[in-house]
């Protein structure tokens, strides 16, 4: 029998199989009221604005209506999947709509965290020395990027 590293992982029946351990989970439980805290603070906060940008770079006005039609369904969707991935964190197994709810709380959670960090595609820029006040969250940027990178596999399979 081969092992498998992966966390998530698809399997037969189409459920989906969570190994995340639970000093792993403890951290992830963690994360929603961090997302709460942050949408409570609205577009005012630029982690926030990078999780609804703008659609109209170049006219103000156009942007500004589709903010005001589109960023409160958007955080009802963000705060939905936050309530799924609260609810099944402890899971052994999810199905479909949760694996999906987990892929898009966990991602939105890391674009959140990467615009804080102001991670850039170079990953010689997340190099920081371990007495950096940042490694945490560094390892924590990682992490959810490794979690949202397996739960985009395993929904493809």
């Amino acid at each position: 029998m081969r092992f498998s590293a992966r966390r998530i992982k698809r399997t037969r029946t189409g459920a989906f199989e969570i190994r995340i351990p639970p000093e792993e989970r403890e951290v992830l439980r963690g994360l929603p009221a961090q997302m709460r805290d942050a949408l409570a603070l609205g577009k005012n906060d630029p982690a926030v604005a990078r999780l609804n940008p703008s659609a109209c770079l170049d006219d103000e006005e156009v942007d500004a209506e589709f903010h005001r039609l589109m960023d409160d369904d958007l955080n009802a969707g963000r705060l939905e999947a936050l309530e799924q991935f609260e609810q099944t964190v402890d899971a052994p197994r999810l199905d479909e709509e949760q694996a999906l709810a987990w892929m898009r709380a966990i991602n939105d959670l890391r674009l959140l965290l990467g615009t804080r960090l102001d991670v850039t595609e170079d990953l010689a820029d997340r190099r920081v020395p371990p007495d950096d006040p940042r490694v945490g969250a560094f390892a924590l940027y990682d992490y959810l990027s490794l979690l949202t990178q397996e739960l985009v596999e395993a929904l493809d399979t």
